[in-house]
């Protein structure tokens, strides 16, 4: 486990990974843009990757949604969520793990996801459209967006991921674990919670460090 590398369980804990965009500690940010909201009192990524995270597009990755035509607003949100929980989040410290690409020294690897985060992600993309089930690599990159490879067939994601565990393990290559927890157990990672509420994840990074 990560937690045997870096010797403390507590060091897990708090911390950005060494990746793209993060920082290089946590700490608060007053404005935190749209659905990064969530992570404004303690957060990895900046008010300028925040709001880039909302962006088609954005400068963060080049990264076009809309490879296989336009993805539907109802399942862009998850993305965009999904996108803010990797660059704000400074609660998946025990899941960090090396990774070897030019853009990054750590990724994260198996993160538990709740149950009813991963479900709800297919329900509403499963009438997007992709042509790829592991989208970290394989795209054709020769325009400076990711195109689908040559031969490669646009399909709805119901059939390019049977089930919203296909979609959450294979889309970011084992980036995140389907779990059968649900919210609010302390035993899973919330893509999604109550600004109002203390974040739920702090609990759970605890509990698996």
């Amino acid at each position: 486990t990560a937690a045997a590398v870096t010797g403390t369980g507590d060091s897990v804990l708090n911390i950005c990974m060494n990746a793209k965009h993060h920082k290089e500690k946590p700490g608060p940010e007053g404005e935190l843009y749209g659905q990064c909201y969530l992570w404004k009192d303690n957060a990895c990524c900046t008010a300028n990757t925040s709001m880039e995270a909302h962006q088609d597009q954005s400068y963060l990755y080049n990264f076009n949604w809309d490879h296989c035509g336009a993805m539907p607003e109802k399942c862009k949100r998850h993305f965009i969520q999904d996108t803010c929980l990797y660059e704000c989040s400074p609660n998946l410290g025990p899941w960090i793990d090396e990774a070897d690409t030019s853009w990054r020294k750590e990724r994260i690897l198996d993160v538990p996801l709740c149950r009813e985060d991963c479900d709800q992600w297919w329900e509403d993309c499963q009438d997007a459209v992709t042509c790829k089930v592991n989208w970290h690599k394989g795209w054709n990159w020769t325009t400076g967006t990711n195109q689908c490879p040559q031969g490669a067939m646009c399909q709805k994601f119901k059939f390019v991921f049977p089930t919203p565990a296909a979609l959450c393990e294979q889309i970011w290559s084992g980036s995140y674990r389907y779990t059968s927890h649900h919210r609010g157990s302390g035993r899973c990672i919330q893509m999604w919670f109550d600004s109002a509420q203390e974040n739920p994840n702090i609990a759970v990074a605890k509990y698996y460090a």
